[in-house]
């Protein structure tokens, strides 16, 4: 690989295109809409593959993450977020419907109103249910409620949608697919009681991609499935040979039974769930463990009698959380055959708004 200063942030173009073509297919072959969740990569280079691959639109988190995208052409975009819109919000969701296909999340008489008063009627909504996260989103039975309120505020309700985040945990994964589909399948029978009939009903995340149940739901939402993560590995969602990015650091130090490396928590993020087994992993030193991470520096301890690589070795970490990996950083180097060919912006980093 090309020595570059570190940490910087690498992407294995080749795994890239492998898992965005693996996704495309296993949807495909469900009959499923496919509407991935950008706020991973927050990269245009990334957005047109997964758009050439078949995805029908993307899912963003933020007006301004919409904004981006949409500047870059993406012309289907549903932003899966309860947004409270005031008149400066309203103006610039505003500015992005007339560019492209606009849905926004509800979970609320309140927030539709005032999606409705200051964003106007060319923006669709989505009724948010809360399928066991304990987020946003209304119970199921309430769904017709909301969507009730949507419409006699001037909107269009397209359908319901949900968020199973309380899939990440070891062995939670199927039985979180499960009480989403009831959820989803409850919230549907609630719009049409209502009145409606919801054209998309939509789920999923990548730990419950493979469990969704496609007599409950029409569309998934994954982030994570285009890079994978050590969350993932841990989980058995991926294996280490289907995590496309890592954070590529150098020894700088070296201890008895540990290294220091220069990449901390200003770069890999800070995400640490209760199960995961360190704060990131090494796929060259699979028994190596991150036992602390400061700001600047991750402790790597390895075990009792393994040999400790010498100080300026540069070593790949997976994050733990990439998203928030890909948040910190500038951009992307892109890597194919161990040599950098590339570097894409992380054009909506920080969008937040």
């Amino acid at each position: 690989m090309t020595q570059l200063p570190t940490p910087y942030v690498s992407v294995d173009v080749a795994v890239l295109d492998r898992n965005i073509a693996r996704m495309a297919s296993f949807t495909r072959e469900r009959d499923l809409a496919l509407r991935p969740h950008a706020k991973t990569h927050k990269c245009l280079e990334i957005a047109r593959r997964q758009l050439a691959a078949g995805a029908t639109g993307l899912t963003v988190a933020t007006v301004a993450e919409a904004e981006i995208f949409v500047e870059a052409g993406c012309e289907d975009l549903f932003i899966a977020y309860p947004l409270w819109v005031d008149q400066a919000r309203g103006a610039r969701l505003r500015a992005v419907a007339a560019r492209a296909a606009v849905r926004v999340g509800v979970d609320s008489a309140e927030g539709a109103q005032a999606l409705a008063r200051y964003a106007g009627r060319d923006v669709e909504v989505m009724v948010e249910v809360d399928s066991g996260h304990h987020r946003s989103g209304v119970r199921p039975a309430a769904a017709g409620a909301v969507a009730l309120a949507a419409d006699k505020a001037g909107l269009r309700v397209r359908g319901v949608f949900t968020f199973p985040g309380h899939g990440y945990g070891p062995s939670l994964a199927e039985g979180v697919a499960a009480e989403e589909a009831v959820a989803l399948v409850d919230a549907a029978d609630a719009l049409r009681k209502a009145g409606f009939e919801p054209d998309v009903v939509s789920g999923g995340s990548t730990p419950t991609a493979a469990w969704s149940n496609v007599a409950a739901l029409n569309e998934i939402r994954p982030g994570v499935y285009v890079f994978n993560d050590a969350q993932q590995v841990e989980l058995g969602v991926c294996d280490f040979d289907e995590v496309a990015l890592s954070v590529v650091a150098t020894v700088v130090s070296r201890s008895a039974d540990h290294v220091i490396l220069d990449a901390g928590g200003k770069v890999l993020g800070a995400d640490r769930s209760a199960w995961a087994t360190g704060h990131g992993r090494l796929p060259d030193l699979p028994d190596a463990r991150i036992t602390a991470l400061s700001e600047h520096h991750a402790t790597v301890t390895l075990p009792p009698g393994a040999e400790l690589p010498e100080r300026g070795t540069t070593l790949r970490v997976v994050p733990n959380h990439v998203c928030a990996t890909v948040n910190l950083a500038d951009e992307l180097v892109v890597v194919s055959g161990g040599t950098a060919v590339d570097r894409w912006a992380v054009a909506a980093r920080g969008a937040n708004t």
